[in-house]
C-alpha cells in the first residue's frame, strides 16, 4: 500500500493529514486522488460506506484549487444536511494549512442569508443539499460559471431521497467544461442513467465489488413475531453488554418508540430522526460518538451523517423500503478493518424478502435463535464477574472504611461473599429472565398471497385513488400527494400498491375522516387529471380467486373531483391531456409496486435538506 506522499499532495496537505492521525490512504483514496490530480476525465467512482470517500474526493481538489482566485470552483453535492456539514468540516481540516482556501456549508434548515453573506465574502468550495444548492442558485447568490469541479457524493441516496430534479438543475446550470465526480455506494439504474446524461466518458474505479456488501460484516437475522420485536432487540442488546451500535427503524413514529422503551428499561440509548431540531440532532450526535450514548436509534435520512468507525452493531427493526438501503444501513459497521453484525428482524412471512438483498449484496444471510433467558444471564453473570475483577482499588480513598467493613462482614465465608456481592447486582436480571418465553418464531410460513404481500394491518384503512402507473404515479409521488392535503402531522403510510389505471393505499384507521375531507376541500389533480379518493374494503387473505381480495370501493368514502392545484412536486406545472376520471377498467393483472413509510407535513417531495 502507498503512502499519501505518493499520491502526489502536497506538503501543506500531507501535514494536515499527519495531525489528523491519517497514516496510508485506503482503496478508494489510493485510486482516486491521482486520477482526480493528473487528468480532466469524469470520474464514476464506487466505494461503499465508511471507506473514506471525503478525503477521495476533496484532497485533489484541495490540491488544484487557485487560492488567489476567491470563485467557486468546486461544489460539493450531499443528501442530507449533517453529512453536508461533516463533509465541509473535514475539508477545512485538510485545508487548515493552506492560506486563503475558503469552504461555505449551505443547507435548509439554516439561514439563508447567513449563507448568503458568507458566499459574498468569496468561497472556493461549497459543500451543500441539493434544495438548498437550487434555491441560492435561483435567487443568484450562488454563481457556478467558474466551476471546475462538481462532486455527487452518496448519489444513489440523493435519488431515494427525491432530489433528482434538484440533481437536474444543479447540473444543468454547470459549465460543461467542469469535471463531475459521482461517487456512490451502490450503483441502481437512477445513477447510471446520470452519468450516461451528465457525464462524458467517465473513468470507472471501484474500491470493493460493485453493489455489493461488506467482507467485514456479517449478515443475520432472527424470525420474531410482529409484537416481539422489541423484545428481541432488547434480548440482543442483553446479550453483547459491549455492544455500541445503531437500530434502524422505517418511521420517525418507531423510532421513538423503540428509544422510549429503551431509555425506560434503562439502557443507555437515544433517538435520532427528522423531528428533531439541529441542535438537538448535533447534541445526540455529539453523545454518541463519545460513547455516552450506547445505542442509538435512528432512521435512514438521519443516520447519513454519522461518521463512526467502530460500530459493533447495526440493527434493523423492520426491513427498509428499498433494497438498496440495507447496504448502506449494514456499511455503518464493519469500517475500518474492523468486524460488525448486521442484524435484521423479520417475521415469518418477510422471510422472503431476505432473498432479494442477498443477491443485491451478493452476500448470504444466517438465520440466528434469539438467545433463551439463560444465555442471557451466563453472559451478564460472566461480564459481571470481569468487571469485577479487573476493577483498579483505590486504597487509599477507602482506607478509612476498612475496618468497619471488615468487622460487618464478619463470619461470612469467601464463597459467601462473593454469592451476595453478585446478587445485588444481579438479582434484577436473574428474576427478568428466570420465566423468559422463547420469542423465536418457528412456526412453518403461512402461503402467501400470489403477489406476496403484507398481511393486513387492522390498525390501517385502505383507500382506492382513480391514478396509476399510466399516470407516471410511483410510490414517493403518491405520498407527495397525500401529504400535499395537510390531513394531519405523522400520519401513519402503509402499502402501496400502484397497478395501471388506479392504485391502493393504506393510512392509519385514526385519520379516514380527516382524508377524506382533505382531498373533498383541496379538490387535487395529478397530470391533469382530477383525482377520485375513496374509503374501499381491506382485501381478503388470499381471497378473490386469487386476486387479492379486492372489490369496488364503497361509495361511503364519497366521490370527490378537483380542480386546479399547485405546482407538481417535481418542481413543474401539470401537463397533460386532462382525462375523465373513473375507476373502470381495472387491471387486475398489473404488477403492483409496494412502499411502506411514515409522511410528515411539508416532508415527502419536498427538498429533504
Amino acid at each position: 500500500m502507498s503512502t499519501f506522499s505518493e499520491l502526489g499532495l502536497k506538503e501543506e496537505i500531507l501535514s494536515a493529514l499527519i495531525d489528523m492521525g491519517y497514516e496510508t490512504p485506503s482503496e478508494i483514496q489510493e485510486k482516486a486522488v491521482p486520477q482526480v490530480i493528473s487528468s480532466t476525465d469524469d470520474l464514476k467512482a464506487f466505494a461503499q460506506t465508511g471507506t473514506g470517500k471525503t478525503a477521495a474526493f476533496s484532497l485533489p481538489i484541495i490540491q488544484q484549487i487557485d487560492v488567489d482566485n476567491s470563485n467557486v470552483q468546486a461544489i460539493i453535492l450531499s443528501p442530507t444536511r449533517e453529512l453536508a456539514v461533516q463533509i465541509g468540516d473535514q475539508i477545512e481540516k485538510f485545508s487548515k494549512n493552506i492560506r486563503g482556501l475558503k469552504v461555505v456549508t449551505v443547507y435548509g434548515g439554516a439561514s439563508i442569508e447567513d449563507q448568503t453573506r458568507k458566499l459574498n465574502k468569496g468561497a472556493q468550495i461549497v459543500v451543500g443539499t441539493p434544495g438548498r444548492t437550487v434555491d441560492l442558485i435561483n435567487r443568484r447568490r450562488l454563481k457556478l460559471g467558474n466551476l471546475q469541479w462538481l462532486v455527487l457524493d452518496e448519489a444513489d441516496e440523493m435519488l431515494n431521497m427525491g432530489f433528482k430534479d434538484d440533481l437536474d438543475a444543479v447540473l444543468q446550470s454547470t459549465p460543461e467544461t467542469k469535471q463531475t465526480l459521482l461517487f456512490s455506494a451502490t450503483f441502481p439504474r437512477e445513477v447510471e442513467a446520470i452519468a450516461r446524461n451528465y457525464m462524458h466518458n467517465p473513468v470507472e474505479i471501484s474500491a470493493g465489488t460493485k453493489n455489493t456488501g461488506s467482507d467485514d460484516v456479517s449478515n443475520e437475522y432472527y424470525v420474531v413475531t410482529e409484537r416481539n420485536r422489541y423484545a428481541a432487540i432488547k434480548r440482543i442488546a442483553d446479550v453483547n453488554p459491549d455492544i455500541y451500535g445503531i437500530i434502524f427503524c422505517r418511521t420517525r413514529r418507531e423510532c421513538q418508540e423503540v428509544s422510549e422503551k429503551l431509555i425506560a428499561d434503562g439502557y443507555s440509548a437515544d433517538s435520532l430522526h427528522g423531528d428533531l431540531s439541529q441542535a438537538q440532532r448535533d447534541s445526540v450526535m455529539q453523545k454518541f460518538r463519545k460513547k455516552t450514548v450506547q445505542m442509538l436509534v435512528a432512521t435512514d435520512v438521519a443516520a447519513r451523517g454519522l461518521d463512526v468507525t467502530d460500530l459493533t452493531h447495526v440493527i434493523n427493526h423492520k426491513l427498509p423500503d428499498q433494497n438498496e438501503a440495507y447496504t448502506h444501513r449494514s456499511g455503518r459497521t464493519g469500517r475500518a478493518g474492523k468486524k460488525g453484525v448486521s442484524i435484521v428482524l423479520v417475521t415469518n412471512r418477510e422471510v422472503g424478502k431476505l432473498r432479494p438483498i442477498e443477491r443485491k449484496i451478493q452476500k448470504k444471510f444466517i438465520k440466528r435463535e434469539v438467545p433463551s433467558g439463560t444465555e442471557i444471564c451466563k453472559i451478564q453473570l460472566f461480564k459481571l464477574v470481569e468487571k469485577v475483577k479487573n476493577t483498579e482499588i483505590n486504597t487509599e480513598a477507602i482506607s478509612g472504611y476498612l475496618e468497619n467493613i471488615y468487622s460487618e462482614f464478619e463470619g461470612l465465608s469467601r464463597e459467601e461473599l462473593i454469592q451476595k456481592f453478585i446478587s445485588v447486582e444481579f438479582n434484577a436480571f436473574l428474576e427478568y429472565y428466570s420465566k423468559a418465553d422463547d420469542i423465536n418464531d418457528n412456526r412453518a410460513p403461512r402461503e402467501a398471497d400470489d403477489r406476496g404481500r403484507r398481511r393486513d394491518d387492522e390498525n390501517m384503512s385502505r383507500f382506492f385513488i382513480n391514478i396509476g402507473r399510466k399516470d407516471s404515479l410511483t410510490p414517493p409521488r403518491l405520498m407527495g400527494l397525500i401529504n400535499d392535503q395537510n390531513i394531519t402531522n405523522n400520519v401513519e403510510i402503509g402499502q402501496i400498491e400502484i397497478l395501471d389505471t388506479f392504485s391502493f393505499f393504506e393510512l392509519d384507521k385514526n385519520f379516514e375522516k380527516e382524508t377524506i375531507e382533505a382531498f373533498l376541500s383541496n379538490s387535487p389533480e395529478f397530470e391533469g387529471r382530477s383525482v377520485n379518493v375513496e374509503i374501499t374494503k381491506k382485501r381478503r387473505s388470499g381471497g378473490g380467486g386469487g386476486r387479492g381480495g379486492d372489490r369496488r370501493p364503497r361509495r361511503d368514502g364519497g366521490n370527490f373531483r378537483g380542480g386546479d392545484r399547485g405546482p407538481r412536486r417535481d418542481g413543474g406545472d401539470f401537463k397533460g391531456k386532462r382525462r375523465e376520471s373513473t375507476g373502470g377498467n381495472r387491471d387486475r393483472e398489473s404488477r403492483s409496486s409496494g412502499s411502506s413509510s411514515r409522511v410528515q407535513n411539508k416532508s415527502w417531495g419536498r427538498k429533504r435538506d
